[in-house]
């Protein structure tokens, strides 16, 4: 089925395909010289999340993105992308760094959420993400967002304000999953269909109502590159890559004054009701 005909909950399961890039794999096609950086230096490293420096192109940047796996044994030591306090807490040791050497930021987005367990929660799990969502508003360096997969609800926007907002054609960003959703509305998951088209989740649908800023096209497919093939780069990722490379050097020419009072327009704006009674 074409990319223009799909149903929101296609889109949804496309997104989970896991055959898609994920984080380690576009840090590898699209940037040289990724040096990881781990831990939180606070309670221990969280594999769900990986960050570190790298190079796009002559520009030094700063990466941060969330890891799914590709087996179950992977999956487990990921913890299936969902992260945890210290992998936020991580995420922001790597935003500080960049601030401090005046590194652009790229930040991956790809999770189900933010891990919901007892001991997250012990460890303040709501209190890492609503720190990342200040800490990232007021850095001082650009930041560009990218929408790999799925984008679930705090999880994805503890590490989603961006100055621009890119969303690939097959991503999904809400508030919940559809599973989830209609669990609490109906008490009944298989209507996941139905609630993905009522959650407005697909990256048209976000794009209209202004909270990202450009879809990236995956025409006819996007796949993970076969690690034997090193000459060959999937040309969705090489476009996405140039986008990448062109929206960090036009966000460069503003000054960090510049770049915050933008920032703050542009987020403060998002959700405004504008016409009705």
């Amino acid at each position: 089925m074409s990319n223009v005909n799909k149903n929101a909950f296609e889109r949804v399961q496309e997104a989970r395909n896991p055959d898609r890039p994920y984080s380690l794999d576009l840090l590898r096609d699209i940037f040289t010289d990724f040096v990881e950086l781990h831990g939180d230096r606070r309670y221990s490293d969280d594999a769900a999340l990986v960050a570190g420096l790298a190079r796009l192109g002559d520009l030094q940047v700063a990466v941060i993105g969330q890891q799914k796996g590709r087996d179950i044994n992977e999956r487990r030591y990921r913890n299936f992308a969902m992260t945890k306090p210290e992998g936020y807490r991580k995420a922001v040791r790597i935003m500080r760094l960049a601030e401090k050497f005046g590194r652009p930021l790229v930040a991956f987005v790809d999770t189900p959420g933010a891990y919901p367990g007892i001991d997250a929660e012990e460890r303040g799990q709501a209190e890492a993400i609503a720190y990342n969502l200040r800490e990232m508003a007021n850095l001082r360096v650009p930041t560009v967002v990218v929408v790999v997969g799925e984008g679930g609800s705090g999880g994805a926007l503890a590490i989603g304000v961006g100055d621009y907002v890119l969303m690939m054609e097959n991503a999904v960003y809400s508030v919940i999953t559809p599973e989830g959703c209609a669990a609490i509305l109906w008490k009944d998951s298989t209507k996941a269909p139905r609630a993905a088209e009522s959650l407005r989740l697909t990256a048209a649908d976000l794009k209209s109502f202004g909270l990202v800023d450009e879809i990236v096209s995956e025409g006819d497919g996007w796949k993970v590159r076969d690690d034997s093939n090193v000459e060959s780069v999937d040309p969705v990722t090489r476009e996405l890559g140039r986008k990448i490379d062109q929206k960090l050097r036009e966000l460069l020419r503003l000054t960090p004054e510049e770049l915050l009072r933008s920032r703050f327009r542009k987020f403060r704006k998002m959700g405004r009701w504008v016409g009705g009674e």
